[in-house]
């Protein structure tokens, strides 16, 4: 049951996530058997959570029921967090990079890069996207028009179109690395979101690029346990498996490096954030929570753009001395008190996966699509895609704390 005040919804199912989030915003279903996801257009058309086992199902997405129901502050009326974000929630959602840098969306000229100077931009907080035409049971499509200024001075002048579809069996097979067991539910969608630059000049290393950032905020249990594959090899040559430091160096008790994996704790009770290199990267990531049964699967799925395969990968560091171009394709974040004694933003944890810096001329266009599953089921089958997807048994993840 949904509880204002309360902070992890746990125990919410699916129907209460989406009858408390109708009082408060329009909610378009995408529906197939016992498939569902709810999506908020008013919220840059996020997928705020979904479900693999009908209406009575467990809604996987986090959602932020104090923020949710205090609704769009004005600007003149915002305080606390609400000057710098409003926290809805959302499994999976449309981000900008980078945050920090020389080249930052979330700076102003000459700050600092701290938390009290720190600004969503409105077009991915407050902003509604526009439902675009010729949609279905199973897809809709949101655009948007808007300009994004940049720390350097430089304007983004760009048109933005997301589109979110519900994976056909075929697409959810190839997700899960084979065909997926008996007894299993699942709920698979892919989001693929464009820019183009719709301005007059060119995206270049001198002006600062943006990137395409996904977001997903999970609900955090005691033994969630996130697992990111990455590719073995001298750090010499591929660079570290991880940048830790992002809100200072993660401890040693929440992470762990397999050989071909590294284990991170999404708790929900300690702040601390991840990042993979490009070179590292499998394009993939998951998490295991042992104590609902879920296994989690993200992926990046491959869209058309040759240049796009050469183009580096933006810094989102709050740091005004990183290499701007020196960042990370993958991300998870696990929500914790910014400071001792202060409210954590949710508690909640994430999966994240960026585009390349965007580096287009007038009039081209990049897209980034992304692919969520969830799924439940029998502990055997579930075994199996983990292996399968993240090269590591459930048996592994569990056996790491």
């Amino acid at each position: 049951m949904i509880m204002i005040g309360g902070h992890s919804l746990a125990a919410s199912t699916y129907q209460e996530d989406v009858a408390f989030l109708r009082k408060h915003t329009e909610i378009i279903e995408l529906a197939s058997g016992s498939a569902r996801i709810a999506i908020a257009p008013a919220w840059q058309g996020r997928v705020m959570t979904s479900t693999a086992s009908g209406p009575d199902g467990v809604g996987f997405g986090w959602i932020n029921p104090e923020v949710v129901a205090a609704g769009i502050q004005p600007e003149a009326d915002r305080e606390g967090l609400a000057r710098h974000i409003h926290v809805f929630g959302g499994e999976e959602r449309l981000w900008f990079g980078p945050e920090g840098g020389p080249f930052a969306l979330f700076f102003p000229p000459k700050v600092e890069q701290t938390f009290a100077n720190w600004k969503t931009p409105s077009v991915i907080d407050t902003e509604a996207f526009e439902t675009a035409a010729s949609n279905s049971s199973n897809s809709i499509t949101f655009v948007k028009s808007t300009q994004l200024p940049n720390r350097a001075g430089t304007v983004f002048s760009m048109d933005v179109k997301r589109s979110v579809t519900l994976a056909t069996a075929t697409e959810l097979a190839e997700l899960g690395g084979g065909a997926i067991p008996d007894g299993v539910q699942a709920v698979a969608y892919i989001s693929k979101n464009s820019v183009t630059n719709s301005g007059k000049n060119e995206w270049t290393r001198e002006t600062g690029a943006p990137s395409i950032w996904m977001l997903g905020m999970f609900k955090p249990t005691p033994r969630t346990t996130v697992v990111i594959p990455f590719k073995p090899g001298d750090d010499s040559e591929l660079g570290p498996i991880a940048n830790t430091g992002y809100f200072g160096e993660i401890p040693k008790t929440r992470i762990k490096y397999g050989k071909s994996a590294l284990f991170f704790k999404g708790d929900g009770r300690e702040r601390g954030k991840l990042g993979i290199p490009p070179k590292r990267s499998m394009g993939v990531a998951g998490s295991w929570q042992a104590d609902s049964g879920t296994l989690t699967l993200i992926s990046i799925r491959p869209v058309g753009n040759e240049a796009s395969a050469s183009w580096p990968y933006v810094d989102s560091q709050w740091k005004e001395d990183v290499n701007p171009f020196g960042g990370d394709l993958l991300n998870s974040y696990n929500d914790g008190p910014p400071e001792p004694g202060a409210k954590p933003l949710g508690p909640f944890y994430e999966l994240e996966t960026s585009s390349p810096a965007l580096f287009l001329k007038p009039g081209e266009s990049h897209t980034h699509a992304q692919s969520t599953v969830h799924l439940t089921g029998p502990r055997e089958a579930l075994d199996a895609i983990a292996k399968r997807v993240l090269g590591v048994s459930l048996e592994t993840i569990e056996a790491v704390w």
